[in-house]
């Protein structure tokens, strides 16, 4: 089976089902993590990762856990044949509450998996693409910005090269964005 194949035999709707319990839960940025989850599998699938149900469905509940802690791990683990393996990664990139941000990214960079890693670029994508001034103040922005500079940049170099020029291309885009933000006379939207 090719690709595509793969694609079109995907069954997605148990693990969008799940990630319906996401619909509630605000982002800083605005939005939903519900539409953050669905972005950031939409954002694998744009670098082809057609050929990994496991990331795929990983990436629909990536956040679930965390952000619904209420939810049923083995009932997640019964959903399908891959389910094991994706609740695992879900797990791998899941923040424990009493590990700091940077510690949490370090871990995920020395010994992540390939899968953790990619699932993390393609999270920060998302989160990059959602980050504006209007919600952070530019002390916020410039240290997630070199956060993402100093873990996520090498995690993309590592595992997708396109990946990690997208990145890059976010990064200066939002620095941009908060160099004019400073210059005189401009209006914020």
């Amino acid at each position: 089976m090719n690709a595509t194949e793969k694609l079109r035999n995907l069954v997605l709707a148990p693990y969008i089902i799940k990630a319906t319990a996401l619909i509630g839960k605000q982002r800083g940025v605005g939005g939903n993590q519900f539409r953050h989850a669905l972005a950031t599998m939409t954002i694998l699938l744009d670098y082809k990762y057609f050929d990994d149900p496991v990331l795929l469905k990983a990436a629909v509940i990536h956040d679930l856990l965390e952000d619904v802690p209420e939810t049923d791990e083995n009932e997640l683990r019964s959903i399908d044949d891959d389910a094991n393996e994706v609740v695992e990664l879900v797990l791998e990139v899941t923040r424990p509450i009493t590990v700091g941000k940077e510690d949490y990214l370090r871990r995920i960079l020395e010994r992540g998996s390939r899968r953790a890693k990619t699932l993390k670029v393609a999270d920060r994508i998302s989160n990059l693409t959602d980050l504006h001034r209007d919600q952070y103040n530019r002390k916020e922005m410039s240290d997630y910005l070199l956060q993402t500079e100093k873990y996520v940049l090498p995690l993309a170099v590592e595992v997708n090269a396109d990946m990690a020029i997208e990145l890059n291309d976010l990064i200066a885009r939002r620095r941009k964005q908060m160099n004019l933000l400073n210059s005189p006379g401009l209006l914020w939207f």
